[in-house]
């Protein structure tokens, strides 16, 4: 048997991220060993009620949590860091190795939530090697992104090199000076990549992304051109873009007030590691602000992307106690909305204009670009590390189509390439790749109590939809209603009058009650009496279910309610004596 034949497959489970943009995991599986590249989280949905944040389902390493040896973290946005907190209280993670920036909100966040003492965080420089157990050698190689501080990494294992993009653009006049390392990259092109996993998210977009600073002279003549209060919204992990807001506010001689907690956190912390650099003094709370000339001020906020609870929504839903918009406010919207998120960015956007503020806003003025490589950059990845193998993540499936054939055009065959799908177990050798199975995948909705289970999601989804329906029912121990049955709508539109619908009730359950009483009851020869309360409450529950549909035409949500003689709902089978039959 050759050395290749007895090396072990290289599995790569991707858990999220894939036909999506968010919540990007990875898993890397070798000889029982895991390594772990990035966890995020997504937003919810608008059907998603209650609902805080979106991850992976993570039964995979909550089943293999022996297995698991340690982390790596690309860089600190949410959708690749925002879930390690969850996950954490499942399972522990020995170590994790990343950025400075990412690591000091990461470990924020996991003191909040308490979980600060289950792993630990090691932050890397440029260039540095980490091991994470006998099977895997990580080098962490500068890129440049939206976020100050973010890497492409590359994966020594006794399979091969896998190099993994993160998420990248290539930009040559980067704002903090700190460029792509290209010569590394280069490097391990030229001794060999087995396999490139790389950015999809803008595989659609032709030619090369703008460089960060290509936005500064925009805002600038959007500064220079506010006569009132400037408002500022982007994203608050966009350090490059808010340390570019400050020096131009400095420059336009206005004071910032800073409101939303991402962006307030993310600052002080941007602050701390050098990345934002600016005088105390600029920085002031709203009530020193109100007092400031409106000419020479500017709010930064969050609400970018019309989040619900985030400051720009509320102020533009005239919801926010401090701040209120005047005539003459200048709102600038320096991002572009997220795919699903443009419905909620436009509404925000028609309120502020509705109160009087001028908005600008739209890929035209030029006061955004994106941090993910367009299809120019992605060619320069691919021909910098010439792959063997090629996988596209990171993007929804039109995407990853793309990315796959601009792979194909600078030569990787469409034969050594895969698409695949969150779950989906790549099997990569050093000479073949392959989808070779499945593992469990999928979404874990998190509100503020914890999971949202899918029943949970369904009933809330009826009641926002289509309301609720409460019906209440005392039945005696001898299988007869003991009053009429009780009958509430709430959010119920309905032509059926409320004395028909509670006799109609009243009627299926008599009906149920004479038709199967017998079936629930049944008398032994001592005389005592066992009935199965909970069957008989799942049928009448049943029958009334079909009586709504028929007559109100809805599915609403239904709660019935079942009293027995002792007044407690039946929910459990019990055997009684007659006098005292109860649930």
């Amino acid at each position: 048997m050759t050395k290749q034949e007895s090396t072990p497959a290289l599995k790569i489970i991707p858990l999220g991220g894939l036909h999506e943009i968010g919540k990007n995991t990875c898993v890397f599986e070798i000889n029982d060993e895991i390594l772990l590249l990035d966890a995020g989280l997504a937003f919810p949905t608008d059907g998603m009620h209650g609902v805080n944040v979106v991850l992976p389902d993570m039964t995979y390493l909550r089943q293999n949590r022996h297995k698991i040896k340690g982390m790596i973290v690309t860089h600190g946005h949410e959708d690749h860091i925002g879930g390690i907190a969850f996950h954490l209280k499942q399972f522990d993670i020995p170590v994790i190795y990343g950025p400075r920036l990412a690591l000091a909100l990461l470990e924020h966040k996991l003191e909040e939530a308490g979980v600060r003492k289950r792993t630990e965080l090691r932050t890397v420089q440029p260039r540095d090697v980490v091991r994470v157990g006998s099977q895997f050698s990580v080098q962490f190689i500068r890129n440049t992104h939206s976020l100050a501080d973010s890497f492409t990494v590359a994966l020594t294992t006794p399979v091969g090199v896998v190099i993994h993009t993160g998420d990248f653009k290539f930009d040559h006049t980067p704002v903090d000076g700190e460029y792509f390392d290209f010569q590394k990259l280069a490097e391990y092109g030229e001794k060999g990549v087995l396999c490139l996993i790389s950015d999809s998210t803008n595989s659609e977009v032709p030619g090369f992304t703008p460089s960060e600073r290509s936005v500064y002279p925009n805002l600038d003549r959007v500064f220079g051109q506010a006569t009132g209060r400037l408002m500022v919204t982007t994203f608050s992990s966009s350090v490059h873009r808010v340390n570019m807001i400050l020096d131009l506010a400095k420059k336009h001689g206005r004071v910032v007030s800073v409101i939303g907690r991402s962006m307030l956190n993310v600052i002080a912390h941007a602050r701390n590691l050098g990345y934002i650099k600016c005088e105390d003094s600029l920085l002031q709370p709203l009530n020193v602000i109100n007092k400031v000339p409106d000419e020479n001020v500017l709010i930064l906020t969050t609400g970018s992307q019309g989040e619900p609870m985030s400051a720009m929504t509320r102020i533009a839903n005239k919801d926010h106690q401090q701040v209120k918009i005047r005539e003459g406010d200048t709102v600038v919207f320096s991002a572009n909305p997220i795919p699903g998120n443009t419905i909620a960015v436009v509404n925000t956007i028609d309120k502020l204009m509705m109160q009087g503020a001028k908005v600008i806003y739209g890929k035209e003025q030029g006061i955004h670009v994106s941090g993910h490589g367009a299809q120019e950059d992605q060619k320069l990845m691919l021909s910098l590390t010439r792959p063997k193998f090629f996988m596209p993540v990171h993007g929804e499936h039109r995407m990853l189509v793309k990315h796959s054939q601009t792979a194909q055009a600078v030569g990787v065959p469409a034969a050594n390439m895969v698409i695949v799908d969150n779950g989906d177990v790549v099997e990569l050798t050093p000479n073949s790749i392959r989808i070779a199975g499945k593992v469990p995948s999928g979404i874990e909705l998190v509100d503020r109590a914890g999971i949202v289970n899918a029943t949970v999601l369904k009933e809330r989804q009826q009641l926002a939809e289509t309301g609720v329906i409460t019906i209440a029912a005392a039945v005696g121990a001898e299988g007869k209603l003991l009053a009429q049955p009780e009958v509430h709508l709430r959010g119920v539109v309905t032509a059926v009058e409320r004395s028909l619908l509670q006799k109609l009730v009243q009627k299926t359950i008599e009906r149920v009650l004479d038709e199967r009483w017998q079936g629930f009851a049944r008398t032994f020869g001592d005389g005592e009496v066992e009935i199965d309360w909970t069957g008989l409450r799942v049928q009448i529950e049943t029958e009334l279910r079909r009586l709504m549909k028929k007559e109100l035409h809805s599915e609403s949500l239904l709660v019935f309610l079942m009293q027995t003689p002792e007044g407690k709902a039946a929910a459990a089978r019990g055997r009684r004596s007659p006098e005292k039959v109860a649930s």
